[in-house]
């Protein structure tokens, strides 16, 4: 189960990225993996990435995630054993679709790191799904394939994944998570990124927010629910899953929705999730 650790206003990294295994065969939780922090940068008076490090080392953090490539973060954590999940950005994913300029990013941003640096997922892009940029949807799956394609002319393919982080908004519905299903008008866009994730072994990632759903309709979304508290259990009527808390909910609704398009096998990761602690949210 996750622990939302507290950050005073100068240390915050971002919010808790969570590696669940998450089986479709089933359609419930079936293990956590590991634990992990999201460490965003776009702030004023910032730790350096090496107290960050020290932070997350003081916490036993095992896993990372990063939204850019950007090399004092990688070179710091050289030898830390820590696990990153690096990131292209939105406007680099129509680059990325050329194998040339995919083989090019790959020995700029990775090569020079590893080993020493663990290097684990590439995320292309962030949200594309919901971003209403046609032309960048059409580009994430063939940007995906080059660089897929690089990090197997480098020996790489086999310890870094790529796959993108998704917003639970590509779901048309989420309850009972055996509901679950993707937008329909997603259906042509969704269908080619399954099955390159099913073909690499790459997990599909989704950043899940239970507050969101708290905030758009606090009456009828017990606050406990939201928040792993004790007592809230949700039933799905269609197949009896009792289910303690809702971020458990919405991304057994995701594996649903995966497997209505027949790819059972793909394991859905949390990428980010988290709750407001200052501010209007």
């Amino acid at each position: 189960m996750a622990t939302l650790f507290p950050f005073n206003s100068r240390t915050v990294v971002a919010v808790i990225l969570v590696f669940f295994g998450f089986s479709s065969e089933f359609g419930l939780l079936n293990q956590v993996s590991a634990l992990g922090i999201n460490y965003g940068q776009v702030a004023n008076d910032l730790p350096s990435p090496e107290q960050v490090l020290r932070l997350l080392s003081s916490l036993r953090i095992t896993k990372t995630r990063i939204y850019d490539t950007n090399p004092r973060v990688l070179a710091a954590f050289a030898g830390s054993g820590i696990d990153l999940i690096v990131t292209t950005p939105n406007e680099a994913v129509a680059g990325l679709a050329d194998p040339a300029r995919a083989l090019q990013w790959v020995s700029t941003n990775i090569i020079p790191f590893i080993p020493a640096t663990r290097i684990t997922g590439i995320s292309v892009g962030n949200e594309v799904f919901t971003s209403d940029d046609e032309t960048l949807m059409a580009n994430l799956v063939p940007a995906m394939v080059s660089l897929q394609q690089a990090l197997v002319r480098h020996g790489l393919d086999s310890s870094i994944h790529v796959s993108t982080a998704n917003s639970l908004a590509v779901l048309s519905n989420s309850y009972p998570p055996s509901l679950g299903s993707f937008r329909p008008e997603l259906a042509m866009v969704i269908e080619p990124l399954l099955r390159f994730l099913s073909d690499t072994g790459a997990p599909f990632w989704i950043n899940a927010y239970p507050y969101f759903a708290y905030k758009d309709d606090p009456q009828r979304v017990p606050l406990e629910y939201a928040i792993f508290g004790s007592g809230s259990v949700m039933v799905d009527p269609n197949t009896g899953l009792h289910y303690d808390n809702m971020l458990y909910a919405q991304v057994d609704a995701v594996v649903f929705a995966i497997a209505r398009f027949g790819y059972e096998e793909i394991e859905v990761r949390v990428s980010e999730t988290g709750w407001p602690s200052r501010g209007r949210g």
